[in-house]
């Protein structure tokens, strides 16, 4: 099975059930179903195939609950109070599709109902409870959500890199560190195998920030699917507004260098096989 199309799956078959609105369920498909690379979910996919698992239904239940929580950020991201875009994955942002309220209880649904949907998932109790509490401090308060505060806060503020790493190792990290820790937890690792992973996780994030960053201000609006150079019209600090263009590159391959030999490690004393998940993180890679 393609795995984008079973992550997809997942989560029509949750919104399967009645709705009590229905506008709201379409919004909520509206952003859903606008495309987007689907990297976070497949992260954890491809890694629970590395460790040797046969995909099941109940892993695509947990990888959907990630690109929910990811969505509804998206939606959120976007309303006028936060960076005020018009355009998400090359069409209409959410608000602008239909209306504030409406986006704005559309991003309230995805972040709520993952958790619904990890809870009834086929897993074991102990690692459902991982899951939901790890997917709880990554999303949240601890979390993403924590980190666009500080962002919000860092508009037209200078800063240096330890005050931007410290937002984004929030803001953006700690989503994509999530599947990485959970791939630990479905498959029963030791804590000190989900330590390696977290760490993997954590530096995917960095390395994602970076790139995301270099991108707004050197690739167009068709290649973006949103507005560019969005970061450099509200004054916010960037890698390269920090480091330079020439730095930021470097600081993308070093943490994915490092995260690469993650896991070669792991390939070497737990039979892990790497292959997928290293093309994953090549495709991130950047050329000035």
């Amino acid at each position: 099975m393609d795995k984008r199309l079973g992550i997809n799956a997942a989560i029509r078959r949750f919104y399967s059930q009645k709705p009590v609105s229905e506008d709201l369920l379409q919004a909520i498909l509206y952003s859903v179903d606008a495309g987007g690379k689907r990297i976070r979910p497949l992260f954890l996919l491809e890694l629970l195939e590395g460790f040797g698992m046969e995909l099941t239904e109940a892993h695509f239940d947990v990888a959907a609950a990630i690109e929910m929580i990811h969505t509804g950020s998206l939606i959120h991201d976007d309303l006028p109070a936060m960076d005020d875009d018009d355009y998400r994955r090359g069409r209409l942002t959410n608000h602008k599709k239909f209306d504030e309220a409406t986006a704005i209880l559309s991003g309230d649904s995805l972040f709520l109902d993952p958790f619904g949907l990890l809870a009834a998932a086929d897993l074991p109790d102990a690692v459902k409870v991982g899951l939901i509490q790890a997917l709880s401090r990554a999303s949240g308060t601890f979390g993403m959500v924590g980190g666009q505060m500080l962002d919000m806060r860092s508009e037209g503020q200078h800063l240096d890199i330890t005050q931007l790493s410290a937002i984004h190792e929030n803001k953006t990290g700690r989503l994509l560190a999530f599947p990485f820790m959970a791939a630990g937890i479905i498959t029963e690792q030791s804590q000190e195998v989900i330590h390696q992973l977290t760490k993997a996780g954590d530096l995917v994030g960095h390395a994602f920030q970076v790139r995301d960053d270099i991108l707004d201000l050197t690739a167009s609006f068709d290649d973006l699917g949103k507005t560019p150079k969005k970061d450099l019209q509200a004054e916010k600090a960037t890698y390269p507004s920090l480091l330079g263009l020439e730095k930021s590159y470097q600081l993308l391959n070093e943490s994915l260098n490092q995260t690469q030999s993650i896991f070669q490690e792991l390939h070497e004393f737990l039979a892990f096989h790497p292959e997928k998940i290293h093309d994953m993180l090549e495709r991130l890679r950047l050329h000035a």
